[in-house]
């Protein structure tokens, strides 16, 4: 009888490669880490705001999930997001957060997004959300301009889409968006997804009252009621702070010795 010969190297790993083909899936590492609880399949709307102009989209809807009561479901994480978290009362919070209440979905962000990895992170934050079968994404960001009205203008990723928004926005007739809000409607626009853009008006500053104006908007599309009060109180809270700063620092201008100051001309 002879005896068997030993397993090769290649034997072992080939085995250990079955072994672990029948227990984890392997896929490509992707860039935006996405940790949450699964979405209803189809029917949900997603809407999404990162930091930019006014702090427009991020306000807008953390106030939404504080006031509604979302419950936050995942976090979303990458090597090229800035290295910064926020925290409250010595608690840390995730720097990109995602919430679902109902049929409504959102994801809520402290930091911004660096143009160079706009791409890459719309591209991963639909790949996730495509197999859920959303109804719709909407993103919110601000756009500065010279006027205080604080107007909302609209867009979306076709003509039919309009008819959704076209009574509660200004259209835009021609122009250009910018930013990660801009990558989330290309990419949705590429692979079919309705998608909506809201563009509240504002300045380069924290901008409660244009978040307000996106709200109205929103409680108009989704039925909300949210009471746009208390964000209005801290919006005169904001501007008071910034009034105060302004005002000192003209005082402190005015008190300087002019031997003290460069002239230029």
């Amino acid at each position: 009888m002879t005896k068997d010969a030993p397993d090769s190297a290649m034997d072992i790993l080939s085995r250990l490669d079955t072994i672990h083909n029948d227990l984890v899936e392997i896929k490509p590492k992707k860039d935006i880490n996405v940790i949450s609880k699964p979405l209803p399949i189809e029917g949900t709307s997603m809407l999404i705001g990162f930091p930019g102009s006014g702090l427009v989209g991020t306000i807008a809807l953390q106030y939404m999930v504080d006031q509604l009561e979302f419950e936050q479901i995942g976090t979303m994480t990458s090597k090229f997001f800035p290295p910064l978290a926020m925290m409250n009362k010595g608690v840390i919070n995730d720097p990109v957060r995602i919430y679902m209440k109902n049929n409504i979905a959102a994801i809520v962000a402290d930091i911004p997004i660096h143009p160079m990895i706009c791409y890459e992170t719309s591209r991963d934050i639909i790949d996730w959300l495509e197999p859920f079968k959303p109804k719709e994404v909407l993103t919110i960001a601000g756009i500065i301009t010279n006027e205080p009205e604080k107007r909302v203008f609209g867009v979306a990723t076709t003509e039919d889409a309009l008819k959704r928004i076209e009574e509660h926005t200004l259209l835009l007739p021609i122009g250009s968006i910018s930013g990660i809000a801009s990558s989330l409607l290309t990419e949705c626009k590429a692979r079919g997804i309705t998608a909506y853009g809201l563009l509240g008006e504002t300045v380069n500053a924290p901008d409660p009252r244009s978040s307000a104006a996106t709200i109205e908007v929103l409680n108009k599309m989704y039925n909300l009621g949210l009471d746009m009060q208390p964000l209005i109180d801290q919006a005169v809270e904001i501007e008071q702070s910034m009034q105060k700063i302004s005002d000192e620092v003209q005082q402190t201008a005015e008190q300087s010795p002019k031997k003290d100051l460069i002239m230029y001309g």
